[in-house]
């Protein structure tokens, strides 16, 4: 079976030689070494949601629609075979009275997709989703399945780019099902950035959006609740999650599109619109949102002591620009991570993520951005925007050659690669 593959932003596209859909990890390993004896390659991709050609391959391109669901839970533990969307999952620990501790807030992604790239939310105290893996199956070059809970490989494959082998199932850490409180509120810019180590340190998950070309941010707090849950209302939410963030704000960046001049009185429109709310839920429903307008994205992780300069450096770069910037600026924050390419390997980490309407887009923008954050050891999200190298990479990544030796020992014939990892591993 052949069809072009594209991605959620339609920014990339592949046809492969044969697609397959395989429902165990027998299959895959079937399929690794098919493409091994055919000296073809072989990758496993997720729902799209990269913006980068990670999960890209001419070879045989292995669909995860079939290897869905929870394969057993248990002592804090629940197993999920690899291709199973997020949102699944999140039903499925909620039916069980079970919750992650954290996640990021798009919930379309396979959890292997998610993991592989480096998806991680924001915590003050709690790391992304590869720092809650406590096991993972996969497939390696040599068609053989192995199951690694500590060690190198462990360490290396959570965030592994899919370059070491293909997951096939994903062991998570998993706690009680809690509640978290959601305070959104409307704050100056100027004045987070006075008192932003304050601000990092004050709540448990810290999200805030800065809109371009005005001085207002939308600042959101999200904290754990003993309840009693007091979720929005059904036309809250659909106003506010269906609505505003995404009806209207499609249409914004439409007239935007039409009339770049206009932009920042939009904007101002939108900061004039934002108020202050508040409600307390199950925890998934509050770490999660719904994203239907299409964009590109750049996210790069600095370490959380350059986060002033990186925000005061991005402001003057667009204000002292022509461009026209609808989309929000948005900056999370989290912990050190032990996973080797986790972009918070070893450091406390601050992300700055930078988003263009996907009809209008903005490469220029995206360098400016870009040479800021490179100025400050940034490491780019895998799964977006960036122009960065091996010879970069191996630069702010402490661990950059060991994972790279690694990869030579278990897959030295590259059966895994593809021109994106050609990049960024060498």
């Amino acid at each position: 079976m052949k069809a072009v593959f594209r991605n959620w932003a339609g920014n990339q596209a592949v046809e492969p030689a044969e697609v397959r859909v395989p429902s165990s990890a027998r299959e895959v390993a079937d399929a690794v070494r098919d493409a091994a004896a055919r000296g073809t390659r072989v990758r496993m991709t997720g729902t799209g949601h990269s913006f980068t050609g990670v999960a890209l391959t001419d070879g045989i391109l292995l669909r995860p629609h079939a290897l869905t669901g929870v394969l057993s839970a248990g002592e804090g533990r629940v197993r999920v075979a690899a291709g199973t969307p997020l949102r699944v999952l999140n039903e499925e620990l909620d039916r069980r009275g079970l919750a992650l501790a954290n996640m990021g807030d798009i919930t379309e992604q396979t959890v292997a997709g998610a993991i592989q790239t480096g998806t991680h939310g924001t915590g003050r105290d709690v790391g992304g989703l590869a720092d809650q893996v406590t096991e993972l199956e996969m497939v390696l070059a040599d068609g053989s399945i192995t199951t690694v809970s500590e060690g190198d490989l462990f360490d290396a494959a959570r965030v592994g780019l899919g370059a070491l082998g293909v997951l096939t199932a994903v062991t998570f850490r998993v706690e009680p099902s809690f509640l978290l409180r959601s305070v959104r509120t409307p704050m100056a810019f100027s004045r987070i950035l006075a008192s932003l180590d304050e601000v990092v340190a004050a709540d448990e998950h810290l999200d805030f959006f800065w809109l371009p070309h005005t001085d207002t941010c939308l600042v959101k707090r999200n904290n754990r609740s003993p309840g009693p849950a007091a979720p929005p209302g059904t036309l809250r939410r659909w106003l506010d999650e269906v609505f505003l963030e995404n009806t209207l704000f499609g249409a914004l960046c439409a007239v935007g599109a039409r009339f770049p001049a206009a932009v920042p009185r939009l904007n101002g429109v939108s900061a004039g619109a934002l108020g202050a709310s508040e409600h307390t839920d199950t925890a998934y429903k509050v770490f999660t949102s719904v994203r239907d307008v299409r964009f590109l994205e750049m996210e790069y992780a600095v370490p959380r002591a350059c986060l002033g300069q990186a925000l005061r450096e991005l402001r003057d770069l667009i204000e002292l620009s022509d461009w026209r910037i609808t989309f929000p600026v948005e900056v999370r924050v989290t912990p050190p991570s032990d996973a080797w390419l986790s972009t918070a390997y070893g450091r406390e980490s601050a992300y700055i993520a930078c988003h263009v309407y996907r009809p209008t887009p903005n490469p220029a923008y995206f360098e400016a951005v870009e040479q800021i954050m490179v100025r400050l050891d940034g490491r780019p999200h895998w799964g977006k925007l960036h122009t960065r190298d091996a010879a970069y990479l191996s630069g702010v990544y402490p661990r950059f050659g060991d994972f790279v030796a690694l990869r030579d020992s278990l897959d030295p014939d590259r059966l895994f690669s593809n021109d994106y990892l050609d990049q960024v591993l060498g």
